[in-house]
């Protein structure tokens, strides 16, 4: 059994904040940096230009990418064969949340779902944040992050089809959420889209596919297909850099699809903004 102890877990997730916050991901960047060669109008590459100039200085001055410094999301898998020494790992995870968006100077966007009040001073800075835990096989933490704003969440859809629906009908889907969005979520954008397992299970999957490499091929050849036909449709939809027009409108389209009821099709998507903070670490 391998001891990880508490404080390395607070650090690691305090430094992946950190880091997140101001520099934007090489999947993220290359992938704005190819729509700017590849967008056919002048204002949207402009301001696709902006958007890079904008990721620099985040870096080079370590200022935050966004004023909207999003929710802290992790996907964490834990290893049966490891054990955390001085505390219980969900706690670590938030207390480095705290100190991580304490450190970069990250606002703090969480509130009551009524009176909006922030909750800074009830149950700590930005927290609770938003996990969800696996156990699978080894001794290591594996954690993936991403800080997930308010704008490209409200845009965001589930529903649940009739299997006679099928592909068309997702894809058909896909296209109202994102037509309907607009210029709300700052394009472009990465689609995340769950098919199958139940109502949760779609949402969970298309948070999560948001999580992989900008522009990586899904493994499975017939979703890798639809991903492709996904994103060449909502490029047609002319949205553009930031509802400013133009043909670049999605950076890609990330399928997750799992088995589900005879007599359902669950189908999720999430959105993501141009400004996509995620990291996979592991501890």
């Amino acid at each position: 059994m391998r001891e990880i102890q508490y404080t390395d877990v607070v650090t690691a997730i305090k430094n992946v904040i950190v880091h997140c916050g101001t520099v934007l991901p090489d999947d993220a960047y290359k992938a704005i940096k190819d729509a700017h060669d590849n967008e056919k109008s002048p204002v949207a590459k402009e301001v696709l230009a902006q958007l890079l100039t904008n990721a620099d200085i985040a870096k080079d001055e370590k200022r935050p990418l966004c004023q909207d410094t999003g929710l802290a999301v992790f996907f964490v898998k834990v290893g049966a064969d490891c054990k955390i020494i001085g505390g219980l790992l969900r706690d670590a995870i938030n207390e480095g949340t705290e100190q991580g968006y304490q450190a970069a100077y990250l606002r703090a966007s969480t509130c009551e779902p009524f009176s909006r009040a922030n909750l800074k001073d009830k149950v700590g800075y930005n927290l609770p944040a938003i996990i969800h835990f696996d156990i699978v096989a080894g001794d290591k933490i594996d954690v993936e992050y991403a800080a997930k704003g308010g704008g490209s969440e409200n845009v965001s859809r589930a529903t649940v089809f009739p299997p006679a629906a099928g592909k068309a009908g997702i894809i058909e889907y896909v296209k109202q959420v994102i037509s309907d969005a607009g210029g709300n979520p700052c394009p472009p954008l990465t689609v995340g889209v769950g098919i199958g397992g139940t109502f949760e299970k779609a949402g969970i999957s298309s948070k999560h596919a948001l999580f992989r490499t900008i522009g990586s091929t899904n493994e499975d050849s017939e979703m890798a297909e639809m991903e492709t036909e996904i994103k060449d449709e909502l490029n047609k939809l002319g949205i553009g850099a930031m509802g400013m027009g133009g043909t670049e409108t999605v950076l890609a389209v990330h399928i997750e699809a799992n088995p589900c009821h005879i007599a359902s099709l669950p189908v999720s998507v999430n959105v993501q903004c141009h400004s996509s903070r995620h990291a996979h670490i592991t501890i």
